[in-house]
């Protein structure tokens, strides 16, 4: 039974002095780099906006950086413009071993849905093509690593659960932005799911 190993959105405006800085995030690239060797499959995925992409709050006149508003898919949170599309932010940590990546998923690029899972666009029907993939190289167990937490690891261990994966986040190579408790609800949502939260 093969396992892969999916790195979530190790970027740099998600790392030290970037635009969406998540707290001591740069610390999970040496624990990750360790790991990378030990799968049989490894995935990176990777935040790519577009200029002015919706689930900014520059995009929407009026509105700050972590408001909350309904989009056509439901609740939304806005962000700081973060990961546009070429910029210095999009680009994976420096020091992150891309080298070994099977697949790289781009995802969040449809500029009026955002996408914080690995599997499918916050609409929950949109896919990013990961299943489709991983299908094909037989995989039954996935280990979750990477930023943030509570959004975009937690979004993306939940679909994976719901797809039927055999799910594990490695808490101990995650970090979390931590937004009104959105760590505590992450990981009683996973645990609920059934993913194992290692740490």
């Amino acid at each position: 039974m093969k396992t892969a190993l999916i790195v979530i959105d190790v970027q740099i405006d998600f790392c030290e002095d970037g635009a969406l800085a998540v707290d001591n995030g740069d610390s999970v690239v040496p624990i990750i780099n360790e790991m990378l060797c030990e799968y049989d499959i490894v995935c990176l995925t990777q935040d790519w906006h577009p200029f002015g992409h919706s689930s900014f709050a520059s995009s929407h006149e009026g509105r700050s950086p972590f408001d909350l508003v309904e989009m056509s898919y439901g609740k939304q949170v806005l962000w700081p413009d973060h990961c546009v599309q070429g910029s210095i932010g999009a680009n994976f940590h420096k020091e992150l071993n891309t080298n070994l990546a099977d697949m790289i998923v781009r995802k969040g690029s449809n500029p009026d849905i955002d996408s914080y899972s690995a599997f499918f666009e916050n609409d929950h029907k949109t896919p990013t093509g990961l299943h489709g993939y991983l299908q094909t190289r037989q995989v039954k167990k996935l280990d979750l690593v990477g930023l943030a937490t509570d959004f975009c690891v937690a979004y993306s261990a939940l679909d994976a659960a719901m797809l039927g994966y055999s799910v594990r986040v490695l808490e101990k190579a995650t970090r979390a932005i931590d937004l009104d408790e959105s760590l505590k609800t992450a990981r009683e949502n996973m645990a609920a799911a059934g993913v194992i939260l290692e740490h």
